[in-house]
């Protein structure tokens, strides 16, 4: 099973976007973005929401909680 943080490296990479791209979505720093990526830092709920929000997939997927990685 993955992490989530593999799985919105993942997404990023999926879309051809850097982790600049998604850092200035989070309004936060790249170096920061990065250590999400690498699970070396926790992601704060309200980047998750973000995230999820700017993919248009659920937090239950990026959590690894199902298999569905479509909003319902």
């Amino acid at each position: 099973m993955k992490h989530y943080n593999d799985r919105i490296r993942d997404l990023r990479e999926n879309r051809r976007l850097t982790q600049q791209q998604i850092a200035e979505v989070l309004g936060i720093r790249q170096q920061v973005y990065s250590k999400y990526e690498l699970g070396v830092r926790s992601l704060p709920i309200e980047h998750l929401t973000k995230l999820c929000r700017f993919y248009k997939t659920s937090s239950d997927w990026i959590l690894g909680l199902t298999d569905g990685k479509d909003k319902e």
